[in-house]
């Protein structure tokens, strides 16, 4: 990381994560993506993303992830999208501010992004609306639509045809096994299921919820590729139903209240990180944007 002094007029706003509370693979495209199913959980674990406006076009990350180059990161490549599709002149200098482990099926990256393209949108003036922020997140990421709508969704298609949903309060142990897992290859093994059936939101409610009447298609795969991932869902299952979010690499469980989940957390093997997270319905950065726009 670089980068530790303060810019002027720089506002640090919130790219949380999410959870896959189930994901069914239900087919496969004919462009090579898959049709999946999934809920998203959005969750109070968050990165920080560090925005000061430039009047010159140059867009600047000064610190970020010391193995992702600058010119790699998601962050920078959503504000030259946005740049590029608004015609803006303006420019933004960028720090990234990580919390959410890379690599670890949460969407942080996607979050990142998706900060960036909702509050440049604001800053710049552009104007958009969140259905063509989306558009553009979507070329980016297939989770970025979900954090620019900033709701807890049903997705469906690559992840982001959604329904936005109100989920149960609840509160998570994201266990973080210490390894990363590759999204292309998970999805690229011969092994993955692929024909799932297709669920509809009601089906699902009645028979139970994802905990009951679903599952991770990718857990399979993973588990059986990545021994730290496997050791990580059997130790957490003893206490409570355990699953893979996303591709992995974190698994996480689900609690009532945040006491039973403080406890688990206690007991995480030192080996691992954990962390305790309660569900969102709605994202932390658009109640920013709104609190700031009533300031």
């Amino acid at each position: 990381m670089q980068g530790s002094e303060s810019i002027p007029g720089e506002q640090f706003w919130p790219a949380p994560a999410k959870l896959n509370l189930f994901l069914h693979v239900v087919g496969r495209r004919a462009d090579g993506y898959h049709d999946l199913q999934t809920i998203f959980q959005l969750i109070d674990l968050e990165d920080s993303i560090g925005i000061a406006l430039r009047a010159a076009g140059e867009i600047e990350r000064i610190e970020g992830p010391a193995d992702v180059p600058a010119e790699d990161d998601l962050v920078v490549r959503a504000a030259r999208a946005l740049q590029r599709a608004a015609g803006s002149r303006l420019g933004a200098t960028l720090r990234v501010r990580k919390r959410i482990p890379m690599g670890g099926g949460l969407g942080g990256g996607s979050s990142d992004a998706a900060t960036v393209l909702v509050v440049l949108n604001r800053l710049w003036r552009v104007g958009f609306g969140l259905d063509e922020l989306a558009e553009i997140g979507l070329r980016l990421g297939a989770d970025v639509p979900v954090f620019v709508y900033g709701s807890s969704a049903w997705g469906e298609a690559r992840g982001e045809r959604l329904v936005p949903l109100r989920l149960p309060p609840r509160w998570f142990v994201v266990i973080h096994p210490g390894v990363a897992v590759s999204t292309r290859e998970v999805f690229q093994a011969p092994e993955l299921t692929r024909n799932s059936g297709i669920l509809t939101i009601a089906s699902l409610i009645s028979a139970g919820g994802p905990e009951r009447a679903a599952h991770n298609d990718c857990e399979a795969v993973v588990s059986a590729r990545v021994p730290a991932v496997r050791a990580a869902l059997e130790w957490l299952q003893q206490s409570a139903p355990a699953r893979l979010t996303g591709t992995g690499a974190c698994v996480f469980a689900g609690f009532a209240t945040e006491i039973e989940a403080r406890r688990v957390v206690a007991r995480v093997p030192s080996e691992w990180t954990a962390y305790l997270a309660r569900g969102l319905d709605r994202s932390p950065l658009h109640e920013r944007l709104r609190t700031a726009l009533l300031e």
